[in-house]
């Protein structure tokens, strides 16, 4: 409620406002003009100046639970969600301008929902996963820490599969879940040995694939084939891809096996060589 007025430096002249949290909407609203408008005359880093965004803060938070509740569904984040909607709602007071010619609360509920829709964005789940695994997730955590404080040690999965009336294996698999709620970049910092420097995560997964090579080896190959005679290249393509025997293909040519061997041998030698023959 406005109780009178606050002198200060000059003539700027705030009304002081008691408890301005459970101000109704409609006397924020008629009230945040005012301090608006003392707002964009004060010099920023002084005490009036403060007190007036401050107030302004503590005034519009009905903004701030009016926008999470959009998002009662994640009522388990609804704390970090307030939170980082009153984030967007300084970032608004900051930001708005009497001139505009429009309402504050218009002006500012998009910047509080842009926030919370950020926050999910950050910290979402890498992966997708079901939503009987994500509650899952939530569930064993406070099991875990329930029974982190009772045994003093790090619970079992069958102790936690009693406390959560699941099975063992249903436990495993939320565990495995939880894995998805987070990313980490391939660049990221870890340690190695203790007597050796941080090195990228990278350098600690993965191994070579030796289908890469493969790849190479086709890419180098194309070329070579392509200068080949039209029977040369449909005798590989019955070897090696339709996987005919040579005795089969030689029906198919109407010639021997023995020729359809040495066909192969020159070919194939052909092509070794020239895979060994550096690029020009």
């Amino acid at each position: 409620m406005v109780k009178g007025t606050r002198t200060r430096t000059g003539s700027v002249r705030l009304p002081e406002i008691t408890a301005p949290e459970d101000m109704a909407p409609q006397d924020a609203r008629d009230v945040s003009k005012v301090f608006f408008a003392r707002l964009a005359a004060l010099e920023e880093g002084t005490a009036e100046h403060q007190y007036a965004r401050n107030t302004l803060i503590e005034m519009n938070m009905s903004l701030v639970r009016y926008a999470a509740g959009r998002f009662r569904h994640r009522s388990d984040e609804m704390e970090d969600i307030v939170q980082v909607g009153m984030i967007g709602l300084i970032k608004a007071i900051d930001r708005f301008e009497l001139s505009r010619d429009t309402q504050f609360a218009t002006f500012a509920v998009p910047y509080i929902v842009g926030e919370i829709k950020r926050f999910f964005r950050d910290t979402s789940w890498a992966v997708h996963v079901p939503r009987r695994l994500q509650e899952a997730r939530v569930e064993l955590a406070k099991a875990k820490e329930e029974l982190s404080t009772r045994l003093g040690r790090a619970p079992r999965v069958a102790e936690l599969a009693a406390l959560m009336d699941l099975s063992e294996d249903e436990v495993i698999e939320a565990q495995v879940a939880s894995n998805g709620y987070s990313s980490t970049s391939l660049d990221a910092a870890v340690h190695g040995d203790p007597d050796e420097s941080e090195s990228p995560l990278v350098d600690f997964i993965g191994e070579e694939d030796p289908a890469l090579e493969l790849v190479e080896d086709f890419h180098a190959l194309a070329p070579l084939i392509a200068e080949l005679s039209e029977r040369d290249r449909r005798i590989l393509h019955l070897r090696f891809v339709d996987e005919l025997t040579q005795a089969q293909i030689g029906e198919r040519l109407g010639v021997s096996q023995m020729h359809v061997s040495r066909l192969l041998a020159r070919t194939l030698e052909r092509l070794r060589a020239g895979m060994l023959t550096p690029a020009g």
